[in-house]
């Protein structure tokens, strides 16, 4: 039996995102999630040149392709800028609770999008394992933020656009996945991620001369305490989190891959109880036993 490393990969994402998210909670509380956006950024674009040159000898991935080159940069910009930049908006007009619901839609749309652009099939097991997976997050979602609402949840003009905003995240990061499988194809991974978070870097920093962000962003790095966390983050998310997920995408189907990056806040709950001692329903428990028995289902597929 060969073992699975696209599905090992993607699980090791889904971890690595729990610990991210957790550590960019706590950095964004002190930095604001826009500086933090380009921060986290430099950070795991200094720790991956320190990765590669101990491993490949390169400090900058200058032995990829120009192909290469041209669909990572796309990649990043589509998955770092316009993907996240949609999906922190959308929690703020909608929630959390709605928002993570409808970025649920990225693993079918990356399914779709890897049959249309890259031929991949799907079982009848696999189709059956996406679907129970993204039941069990459903539940989940639903039940971890039930109180907790967003400022402007139920203002009557602002849930279109946040519905909107969510699905432009969703498919900003199924679009980045499927273009970096299209611009990867055999390429180190974690190079791959550098060029992918270049293309993030040159987003955000053009972002930022554009609205005058510069200042706030130079008060955030003086926070030592959030640039410690936001390091954290960036080593589990964009250093080893996003190079995970190609690697993953290199050995699986992409949905497949981004049903079992989506078991995120799945993966939360332990954590959450350990660290901050909280308190978890059984509807909660039921549907994190409904993931994993999805992502069971991917794995014997």
């Amino acid at each position: 039996m060969s073992i699975p490393l696209g599905e090992i990969a993607a699980l090791g994402t889904a971890l690595c995102w729990t610990a991210s998210s957790l550590a960019f909670a706590a950095a964004g509380r002190r930095m604001g999630s826009l500086s933090l956006n380009l921060v986290r950024l430099v950070l795991a674009f200094v720790f991956l040149g320190a990765y590669n040159l101990v491993r490949r000898g390169l400090l900058w991935p200058s032995d990829a392709s120009a192909e290469a080159w041209g669909w990572l940069l796309v990649s990043g910009l589509v998955g770092f800028v316009l993907g996240d930049m949609c999906l922190f908006r959308a929690f703020l007009l909608i929630g959390p609770r709605v928002a993570m619901l409808v970025m649920s839609l990225a693993p079918p749309i990356a399914a779709v999008l890897g049959w249309v652009l890259l031929g991949e099939r799907l079982s009848a097991l696999g189709i059956l394992g996406m679907a129970v997976t993204l039941v069990g997050v459903a539940i989940v979602v639903l039940e971890r933020t039930s109180e907790a609402k967003a400022p402007d949840e139920d203002s009557p003009d602002k849930p279109g656009k946040g519905v909107l905003l969510a699905f432009g995240g969703a498919a900003g990061q199924a679009v980045g996945l499927v273009l970096s499988k299209v611009g990867m194809k055999s390429y180190d991974p974690f190079a791959a991620t550098q060029i992918r978070i270049i293309a993030g870097i040159i987003g955000f920093s053009l972002l930022f001369t554009f609205i005058g962000w510069w200042g706030r962003t130079a008060a955030a790095v003086k926070d030592r305490v959030g640039l410690g966390y936001a390091a954290l983050g960036a080593i589990a998310g964009p250093f080893v989190g996003v190079s995970l997920s190609l690697l993953s995408i290199q050995h699986t189907e992409t949905g497949i891959a981004a049903t079992i990056m989506a078991t995120t806040p799945v993966l939360v709950i332990p954590a959450v109880i350990a660290l901050h001692k909280e308190h978890v329903s059984l509807r909660a428990a039921l549907g994190a036993l409904v993931a994993v028995g999805g992502v069971a289902l991917l794995w014997i597929r």
